[in-house]
């Protein structure tokens, strides 16, 4: 219970005109002594005056950012406009070697009008596929998505997308969406992966939706003979395939911005945007690394890194505030 200036004094007056001793009277007020005695100091010292409660001093906050850092930091997000301050932080970490969170570059853009709405709203998919890949190469998502190029009508793309690691393996602009683009797309594939060369156990397993190029006699075949199982999704339920949807949205949100009048000018872009994603945008679902870092399997490498210099970071921020603190007392004594 707080008491007023005015309350304090009455009950200072009450102990010491009391017949009882100090310690039984403020037992019966439920006092305690060393509150009564600090109140007394104060009142002996200002007056009524020092009974008032004195706002708290906002402490020195050892762990703050210097400003260096925080003008890097605003120099940054100004030059890299397309990062969210989750991407900005985590590339400030990486690339400085001088740990930033996420919450830090938040509230530091919010003082300086940096954050804006987004221009689009990302439509919420389920993450995890029921039987979730485990390793690289294990489940593969495909589908297609369209694009309408002005003069030339509709283009289809086409994309193989490893489960675990978001990893875009191969893609394929075409003018269809027949069979022949899903195996082609998936040659592509495993000619990337070397799998067509390599004799192993367990191929990866196919994981696609029910459009009619899926559920083809001539798919069926292609799998049969390169010894890869094949999971369709529910029908009507996108989000079994969540991992290939929220892939089309986020390469959509930036392809869509402009306008193409020839394949070539659609295919340079997303050749640009596929190596950004592979290489350098970093997944918060994959611990903030990029899709190449858990692919190539240097991801726990990379986390270890980060780890460190956190530690390194704060131990430095540490040793900054007590610098400080002990200057400010030598100057003082």
């Amino acid at each position: 219970m707080r008491f007023s200036a005015s309350e304090k004094y009455e009950l200072i007056q009450l102990v010491q005109n009391s017949d009882l001793s100090v310690r039984k009277t403020l037992d019966r007020l439920s006092i305690n002594r060393s509150t009564f005695y600090g109140w007394l100091k104060r009142y002996e010292t200002d007056g009524l005056a020092g009974l008032s409660d004195k706002p708290a001093k906002p402490g020195r906050i050892w762990n703050k950012i210097s400003q260096e850092h925080q003008q890097a930091m605003l120099e940054m997000a100004l030059n890299e406009t397309e990062l969210s301050p989750r991407e900005l932080a985590v590339k400030y970490t990486e690339t400085k070697e001088y740990y930033v969170s996420e919450s830090s570059m938040y509230r530091l853009l919010k003082s300086q009008d940096l954050i804006t709405s987004p221009a689009y709203i990302l439509m919420q998919v389920r993450d995890k596929f029921q039987q979730p890949s485990t390793r690289v190469n294990e489940l593969w998502q495909t589908d297609f998505t369209y694009f309408k190029i002005i003069g030339w009508g509709w283009y289809y793309l086409s994309t193989v997308l490893d489960d675990y690691s978001r990893f875009i393996i191969s893609w394929r602009l075409c003018t269809t969406m027949s069979a022949s683009d899903v195996t082609d797309t998936l040659d592509d594939a495993l000619a990337f992966t070397g799998l067509n060369r390599a004799h192993v156990d367990h191929k990866p397993r196919l994981l696609s939706d029910n459009g009619p190029c899926y559920i083809s006699g001539q798919l069926a075949d292609y799998l049969q003979q390169e010894r890869m199982s094949h999971t369709r999704g529910r029908p009507y339920h996108p989000q079994t395939q969540g991992k290939i949807e929220r892939w089309h949205r986020s390469m959509k949100n930036q392809i869509l911005l402009d306008n193409y009048y020839m394949p070539g000018d659609l295919k340079e872009q997303l050749h640009r945007f596929v190596s950004y994603y592979n290489y350098q945008r970093y997944h918060e679902s994959l611990d903030n690394l990029t899709p190449a870092d858990v692919y190539y399997g240097r991801g726990q490498q990379i986390l270890k890194q980060r780890k460190l210099i956190k530690q390194n970071t704060i131990a430095l921020r540490r040793k900054l505030h007590y610098d400080n603190l002990n200057k400010m007392n030598q100057s003082v004594s």
